[in-house]
């Protein structure tokens, strides 16, 4: 479980293919220190295991389903990455509660800098919009963000200028790809709200609104 708070931006040092995937050296700064064999770090927003510890470099075994549905895989040696450490019981939950599984990936469709903002608008599948919210919370390749609007396949965040100066989120530019989790409590409603197995199933707006709620 991870809060969306980068501690640590580092570099990936290098990427070999296995027989499960591909094995990434990433090196973790002075995360190095709070982890040991087998713990969790969120690279890009992705939880990954440490799979080995060499100083302050850390290696970990992403998946075929990792590579698939994350950007993890088109990383080339070199690139900055994202860094949390698994929260802890005591941590401050400074962010939201982001558990490192990715949802999927969407492209940065445009960059708006004007009036000292820096704003970002993004193009995804619709099935992660439907669980958005304007004012809700995402985590856009391991950072917590809010939401400040929500389309159809299309949202936006506004970085502040901490955020874009402690992250990889002020480099990037229109087209590059990002990981994307929606809020969890977002998920469990949409659950709520699709039928399963018939018309029976699920709960429905109507029945949201007879019984008083909506």
């Amino acid at each position: 479980m991870f809060t969306g708070i980068i501690q640590y931006v580092g570099r990936l040092e290098r990427t070999t293919s296995t027989s499960a995937g591909r094995r990434l050296r990433v090196e973790v700064g002075p995360l190095a220190a709070r982890v040991a064999h087998g713990a969790s770090i969120a690279v890009n927003g992705v939880c990954q295991t440490v799979a080995a510890i060499d100083g302050a470099s850390v290696e970990f075994d992403a998946v075929a389903e990792t590579l698939r549905r994350t950007t993890l895989g088109t990383l080339a040696a070199g690139g900055r990455v994202n860094l949390e450490a698994a929260l802890r019981v005591g941590d401050g939950l400074d962010g939201h509660i982001v558990q490192g599984h990715v949802d999927g990936i969407a492209r940065v469709d445009r960059i708006d800098r004007g009036g000292g903002q820096h704003v970002m608008g993004f193009a995804a599948e619709r099935i992660l919009t439907e669980e958005m919210v304007a004012k809700g919370s995402v985590a856009i390749d391991g950072v917590s963000l809010t939401l400040v609007d929500v389309a159809d396949g299309r949202f936006g965040v506004t970085l502040i200028p901490t955020t874009a100066a402690a992250t990889t989120l002020g480099s990037l530019g229109v087209g590059d790809a990002v990981n994307v989790e929606t809020d969890i409590l977002g998920k469990y409603v949409r659950r709520m709200l699709t039928p399963h197995g018939g018309a029976s199933g699920g709960v429905t707006l109507e029945q949201l609104r007879k019984a008083g709620f909506a």
